[in-house]
This record gives structure tokens, sequence and C-alpha cells, in this order.
């Protein structure tokens, strides 16, 4: 049943006309619908005909008018209207391959489908793309699309993807640079292979089609215990942490005078390794590149300070916040301003080691049900266990990411069940959190 619909958005315009869950979309003026693509190119005219297959069979034809680019209120069972392109490449760090066997299906899946990038956010890496590809986004004119560049270098990115096609990247982000699509770029840092001068290299290359490349973000590399048979690679320590800091910094220095922003940032990991402190608000520019693990401590720094006024001072109660190794000190730093307001509110913060994917992996993002209850079962907990959302099941799978589930299948209700605790979700980046410790503190009488 292709192009079902899955929800109606209330107050929509789908509500209105009375679409329903389990309806089938067929055309949109007489256009068929491939994929979302063409569904949000075709919905954003005043007045548009579409012709709908009801759940009993019968199909209408209903004339919409509407406000320009206003969307009919309508999501779908499959997001894209169409099966997923999977990746060609057969990358040098990819985390896919570092997966342990008997995980779910879906956390295997490779994808590499602009279709994505535009509406999950995924970055795609461009070679799964035909020249048709590309023109049909300038001709709708789709933005943003996120780009998983890597290096600029034709032969090292060729090498690094393990695709031979793989080297025309460049020319692909000027065509798109020149016909007005917004662009963000990716680079996962390799020591030893595409950093240090290959990175600035990179960055000065990518900074010439400023302001069609928006950003580029710099991640490093992540490695689990699961590498037996692939490539040799090195992770980053506090020297080299520290060094790549220092190298891109004459060029954010340089791009902040030139147009009021750095362009180039690296993730809060590099900072955590070097033990250097992340800058300051202002250089993270409105925090854009928070997926990418870019200014998530500033922000949390940012919202427990002015959230920190609406602390309930009469409450009492008791948390565990449940982190990584990476995040430890920062989260140790919030429990401490909260408790200082008032320590009535009793927090420990319990720092859990990935063992599923090994030690080296180190960020809360990926850590598992599983490690939790074990080094937490002997705990003494309080009242609720507080958890970042980005531990669970959201926007790296394809489909509905309601369900609350970690990478290892364990859900959130085994670990109340294990650990018997009642577990509250927080925000990642902290926006929530003292409201939800203020619904779940009490009152002293």
């Amino acid at each position: 049943m292709k192009n079902q619909i899955a929800k109606i958005l209330p107050g929509s315009i789908a509500e209105e006309i009375e679409l329903e869950v389990g309806d089938r979309l067929i055309s949109i003026n007489g256009n068929d619908v491939i994929d979302i693509i063409d569904y949000k190119f075709l919905i954003t005219d005043e007045l548009i005909n579409i012709e709908i297959e009801k759940t009993y069979g019968e199909v209408w034809e209903i004339e919409v008018e509407k406000e320009y680019d206003e969307d009919l209120g309508i999501e779908f069972i499959d997001a894209i209207l169409d099966k997923p392109k999977s990746c060609h490449n057969n990358c040098i760090f990819c985390f896919i391959d570092q997966l342990p066997e008997g995980m779910r299906e879906t956390l295997y899946f490779k994808d590499d489908d602009s279709r994505l990038s535009f509406f999950q956010g995924n970055f795609v890496t461009l070679t799964n793309m035909k020249e048709e590809d590309i023109d049909r986004i300038i001709r709708y004119k789709i933005s943003p699309i996120n780009v998983s560049v890597h290096t600029t270098d034709v032969e090292l990115r060729k090498r690094m993807l393990n695709n031979k096609f793989a080297g025309n990247v460049y020319a692909r982000l000027e065509k798109l640079a020149q016909a007005g699509i917004k662009i963000n770029c990716q680079v996962v840092s390799c020591p030893g292979i595409n950093n240090g001068s290959e990175l600035i290299k990179t960055i000065e290359d990518l900074y010439k089609l400023y302001p069609n490349i928006e950003n580029l973000a710099v991640v490093p590399v992540g490695v689990t215990k699961y590498r037996k048979g692939l490539f040799n690679l090195t992770l980053y320590d506090k020297y080299s942490s520290s060094q790549e800091i220092e190298s891109v910094k004459h060029l954010q220095e340089k791009y902040l005078r030139e147009i009021g922003s750095p362009f180039i940032r690296l993730s809060d990991e590099f900072y955590v390794s070097a033990g250097i402190d992340v800058p300051g608000e202002e250089f993270y520019d409105g925090y854009e590149q928070l997926e990418d693990g870019i200014g998530m401590i500033r922000l949390l720094r940012s919202v427990i300070n002015e959230d920190l006024a609406t602390l309930e001072l009469q409450n009492r109660g008791s948390f565990t916040f449940v982190t990584g190794h990476s995040a430890y000190a920062e989260i140790l730093k919030v429990a401490e301003k909260i408790t200082a307001c008032n320590n009535k509110i009793k927090i420990e913060v319990k720092k859990i080691t990935n063992h599923f994917f090994g030690e080296t992996i180190t960020v809360a993002g990926l850590l598992t049900g599983s490690d939790i209850i074990e080094q937490l079962k002997d705990e003494k907990l309080g009242d609720y266990l507080i958890m970042p959302s980005n531990m669970l099941k959201n926007g790296y799978e394809l489909g509905n990411n309601d369900q609350q589930i970690f990478l290892d299948d364990i859900t959130v209700r085994d670990i109340e069940k294990s650990l018997n605790t009642k577990v509250l979700i927080c925000d990642y980046s902290g926006e929530d959190l003292i409201h939800i410790i203020n619904e779940n503190s009490k009152e002293e009488k």
C-alpha cells in the first residue's frame, strides 16, 4: 500500500477534508507521487487537486485551497514514500561494520539516501546519486542537504570510502552551491589519515563555497571492540585532540573576522579529550550542529543557568542521573548547581562504562540498557533515574522513533522492572531537566 497515511495532524488541512489513517495518496495535480521529494514539491501551490483512495476502496478527488507552501498535515507509513537507498561505500571507519552480531535488523542498514538527508537530517556521501538526482534537487530547490565529505582530496576520498566513484564530491558540491542549494558538511576525522594538514585543506576548499556551504562539523572517529579484520584505526587522545583544536584555531579566527562565524567547529569530544574548556556561547551561533555533538556542553550550561531560577526551592526528592564517561564531569557540575540551590534535592550521578561496544566508546548516546542494568543493580538510586533521550531509538533508524528502546533492544520498562525505579527521559540538551525535577519532587509540608 504505497503512500499510505499513518497519521493525520490535529487541526490540519488533512483533518478538515476528512482524510483518515489508512487512506492512500494516489496523485497530486494529476502527477504520481513517487517519493517524499515529489510530495513536498507538488503540495507547495495554493490550489491543488489530490486523489485519495479510501480504506474501503472508493477514490476521492479533492480540490484544496491553502496558503503557499502550507503542508497538508499528513505523515506516511514510509517516511520517504519509497524504499531507502542503501550505501554503496565500504568506509574504513563505518560504525555499522563495528556492530556485534545479533542486534535488531534495522541497525545494520546503511542508508545513503538524499531524501533521508532532507527529511530526517541524515548525512549522505553523494556517491549514491546519479546526475539526474542532483538535477532534481536543483529543480525542486530543496535545502539543506547534509553531506559527509571527510576529505576533498580525490584519491584519499576514494580510499577512505573504498569507492572508485567517490572522488567527485567537490564537483557535485560546487554544482549544488552554484544552484543556490544550502549544504551542511561533516568530516569524520581519523588520526593519521584525513586530519592535520589534510583537514586544513578540506576546510579551506569547502569555505570557498560559503555561504551555500553553511558550516562544517568535524567529529572524531569512533572505534568499538568489534573491529576484527577491519582497517586499523587510531583513536584521538589528549595530545592529538589538543593538536587538532590548535590546528584549526587560526582558520576559525580568520573566518570569524570575515563572516562573523567560525564556519568549522569541532565536536565537544575533542575538548573533553584534550581537557580544554569548550568555546563560548556565541561561537555556536544558534547550536545548529547539535546532532553532531557540537555545542552540547555549552548549551547544557546555558539552559541550566537560565532554568535554575525556576527550581522549586521547597521541594524534596532524590534522583540519579545516568551518563557516559565523556559527559560525566559536566553532568556532575549540573547536579552540584541544582543541589546548591536546593539541598533537599538529592542527586547522584552514575557514570556507565560501555562494556557492550567497548570502553573506547564513551558517549552517553551509545550506552545500552544491559550495561545500565548491570552497573546499577546494586546501587541506591533514589526515587527516579533520569536519562537523556539520545540513548533511545531516535533518528538513527528508519521508521517510527517513538519506541523507548535502547540499542540492545532493552526497553525503558525493562530497566524500571530490573532496577525497581521509575525512569524519566530528559531532552539530551537538558532543556527540560529542571522542569522534570520540579514535576517529580514533592513540596515539603
